[in-house]
């Protein structure tokens, strides 16, 4: 019996309000244990699905399942494999950074004594331990983003969803998230990323699908698209006539 992919997308699409079609009909599989990125240029369709896939908006038409589960039907089950670090910061300002993990344990059922102990690991592992008693506005700008990552970790998901996870990072914090990330995926858990560095994706990646107005334009292993190209960003180019927006000192 094959093994369900980590998610299954198919036909999904989403219309907004005034005939906008952000997704047309894409339908991709995001194998379990694998790093995914999810490439395309701004207004493309990424933050669309991951939205979809997170319940933050509701999709127009299509199937989208997580591990076997359909996420329309079982959407708390679903979530609950899900970990998710946005781009923007998403935390209360005014609480310190322990607090903030707790209760973001406790939304997802973790007793208040185990969200406490995960919180400690976390911080440590991150090197936010003596701030921990900080209110998340007096961090720096490279903090907040740990404090995103570490934020979404509390549950331990299956699922990582990772959205420009590194921008406006200093190279040595950018190769702090890389490490980390390598090992968490080597441990069996499933990374999504989305990220404007096509450096990044093309050095992390195991697989990527392109998505170019609302259109799934490209979508194989990484080392097999680098065999008909030399690197992601001529694919990229080659795939939506869209030049990649950043690049980055690796």
């Amino acid at each position: 019996m094959t093994e369900n992919p980590a998610v299954r997308i198919e036909n999904l699409v989403k219309i907004y309000a005034g005939d906008v079609n952000a997704l047309q009909g894409i339908s991709f599989n995001i194998p379990k244990g694998s790093f995914f990125g999810l490439l395309g240029a701004n207004g493309a369709g990424k933050t669309t699905t991951i939205k979809i896939l997170t319940g933050l908006c509701n999709k127009t038409s299509g199937n989208v399942e997580v591990f076997g589960k359909n996420l329309s039907k079982e959407y708390l089950a679903c979530r609950r494999l899900i970990g998710v670090a946005p781009q923007e910061f998403n935390f209360d300002r005014f609480f310190p950074l322990s607090k903030i993990l707790e209760f973001q344990g406790g939304y997802f059922g973790l007793p208040a004594s185990i969200a406490r102990k995960r919180a400690e690991e976390l911080l440590k592992q991150f090197g936010l331990w003596e701030k921990r008693h900080q209110k998340s506005s007096m961090l720096s700008g490279g903090m907040k983003r740990r404090l995103l990552l570490v934020k979404a970790l509390m549950h331990d998901p299956e699922i990582l969803i990772l959205d420009e996870p590194t921008a406006g990072v200093d190279v040595e914090l950018r190769h702090e998230f890389w490490r980390f990330l390598k090992e968490w995926n080597q441990k069996g858990k499933t990374i999504i990323l989305t990220t404007h560095y096509l450096e990044e994706a093309e050095k992390l990646c195991s697989e990527v699908a392109i998505i170019h107005e609302g259109r799934l334009v490209k979508h194989a292993p990484t080392g097999d698209i680098l065999k008909d190209y030399a690197t992601l960003e001529e694919a990229f180019l080659s795939q939506t006539g869209a030049k990649p927006y950043k690049s980055m000192a690796i």
